[in-house]
């Protein structure tokens, strides 16, 4: 299982950034995929998440209204669209795969929010 995160900048407070995550080594489409993301000092918080066919998504309520996760199963990559950002979205994002059993993340990509 391979996950590589990508799209992860500086970004002033309201702008926008679209995190990508390129996944390999297992069927994509059978799984459901999350973003997690870890500010400095904090344990991690899970953002959202999309079903396996991409029909349902699900959002923490911090980001609910201003993320929007998507998938493209033919590319094998899973989205996540992030408008309207605040200071407090600075973290190291990650893409996760749990299988039931076990556990994969990609090495992360930096968001920084700040003006």
């Amino acid at each position: 299982v391979q996950l590589v995160e990508s799209g992860g900048g500086l970004v002033q407070p309201g702008g926008s950034l679209r995190l990508s995550c390129a996944a390999s080594g297992f069927t994509f489409g059978s799984y459901d995929m999350s973003w997690v993301r870890q500010a400095p000092g904090k344990g991690p918080e899970w953002v959202s998440a999309i079903n396996s066919g991409g029909g349902s998504t699900y959002y923490a309520d911090s980001v609910k209204g201003r993320f929007t996760i998507s998938r493209d199963n033919g590319k094998n990559r899973v989205y996540l669209q992030m408008n309207s950002l605040k200071p407090e979205d600075t973290a190291v994002y990650y893409c996760k795969l749990f299988t039931g059993r076990l556990e994969y993340w990609g090495q992360g990509t930096q968001v920084t929010v700040s003006s």
